[in-house]
């Protein structure tokens, strides 16, 4: 009875959410604009949703911004998030390959497409920033195969839907669950890797500065490409000129383990730290489309942040 009602449950959950995505779909672009504004102005006002956790967020990288200003980015935040859930359900019947380049504009591209069409593995590292499934789904538009790790939702309709959407384009998913020995093969035969570098990783993470404050990072980005020698592109999408469903795609660096006169490459740690650095040049460009709700930052243990207080200091010297 119990598994019942939670398959029941389950299933009304996701009719409401393709209902609602039905409702947007027929959405004008400039009217699902607006609607995502107002939204914004409600999650950030009269209803306030992960609002503390987003406050803390915002104190932390931005320790002088007045209270305005922080409340300012709070709502640009939710309505990019919002709105980044408009452009996905616009995505498949507004986004093809006879109109692209009235949609995505890219920068560096002849990097990433000497990495991406070589005959080597390849690593792509994103962060929660921009819109990143317009990103995977762009890249398999161009026809390029990628595999990515995602956590399996809870909702086993919403997930399903949420994959046919991913893989709709040739993007392969792959559960976090156990997933060490496939991402070995895929890039063991080539193939290429795209992950969300900016998960907490726990206490025992590798811990770096990300936007100049102390975050836990996994391990695995770092070996995935230190063990299997596959160079590393950190790669964002992230929506200009103010309007929706207009994108830059770009690459703020590769770290090749084959060409590394920077020695970014020379330990987990250095390649983690920086990943992040880059990560972190890609927000800065739009600052207000990063998830600031996001759980990125914990207090780190007292050695690591004793150890990460001295690192800061001997930079600074």
């Amino acid at each position: 009875m119990q598994a019942w009602k939670r398959q029941a449950t389950d299933a009304a959950a996701y009719l409401l959410v393709r209902l609602l995505v039905s409702v947007v779909q027929v959405l004008p672009a400039d009217m699902g604009d607006r609607m995502c504004r107002v939204l914004a102005w409600l999650l950030t006002g009269p209803i306030k949703i992960r609002y503390r956790v987003t406050r803390e967020n915002i104190r932390r990288v931005f320790p002088d911004a007045t209270e305005e200003e922080a409340a300012a980015l709070m709502r640009s935040m939710w309505h990019s998030l919002l709105l980044m859930g408009c452009e996905i359900a616009w995505a498949q019947r507004r986004l093809h390959l006879c109109n692209w380049p009235r949609h995505i504009r890219f920068r560096q591209n002849r990097a990433m497409l000497r990495i991406l069409l070589g005959r080597r593995p390849t690593v792509t590292v994103t962060g929660h920033f921009g819109n990143f499934e317009i990103g995977g789904y762009l890249i398999g538009l161009m026809g390029f195969q990628t595999t990515s790790i995602a956590r399996r939702l809870d909702n086993r309709f919403i997930d399903d839907w949420v994959k046919r959407f991913r893989s709709a384009k040739g993007q392969h998913l792959v559960d976090k669950e156990g997933s060490a020995p496939e991402v070995e093969r895929l890039l063991r035969s080539g193939g290429a890797l795209s992950l969300l570098a900016d998960q907490h990783a726990g206490d025992k993470g590798c811990w770096v500065n990300f936007l100049g404050t102390p975050a836990s990072c996994h391990k695995a980005l770092a070996l995935f490409t230190l063990s299997s020698g596959a160079p590393m592109l950190a790669a964002y999408t992230r929506r200009i000129d103010g309007q929706p469903m207009r994108f830059e795609s770009g690459c703020v660096g590769v770290a090749d383990p084959a060409d590394d006169p920077g020695k970014v490459c020379a330990s987990v740690q250095t390649l983690t730290r920086w990943y992040n650095a880059r990560l972190a040049e890609a927000i800065d460009m739009s600052v207000e489309q990063y998830w600031w709700l996001h759980r990125r930052w914990r207090q780190p243990p007292p050695k690591i942040a004793k150890r990460l207080q001295k690192a800061a200091m001997t930079q600074a010297a």
